[in-house]
């Protein structure tokens, strides 16, 4: 299985603990992430969520970690 496989896979799923992944999905999304960081430093990302909805919710109150989200959420394509 490929990372890109592994991380297909997550699709549906609640992720509240790390340990919920196999090595292959934590290691899919470390990569998802490398890519999703160089196509937005090099302006050739593609936006995902653009004309979606989504739900960001907290356990706990972070402006910090809120604040991230709704950033990367935009950056993204949500208005």
């Amino acid at each position: 299985m490929t990372n890109s496989d592994a991380v297909a896979t997550l699709k549906g799923r609640s992720l509240l603990r790390d340990v919920d992944l196999t090595k292959e999905e934590f290691i899919g999304l470390l990569d998802l992430g490398e890519r999703l960081r160089h196509e937005k430093r090099t302006a050739a990302e593609r936006q995902a969520l653009k004309d979606k909805s989504i739900a960001l919710i907290f356990e706990k109150s972070s402006t910090r970690t809120r604040s991230a989200f709704e950033v990367a959420a935009h950056d993204q394509g949500r208005t």
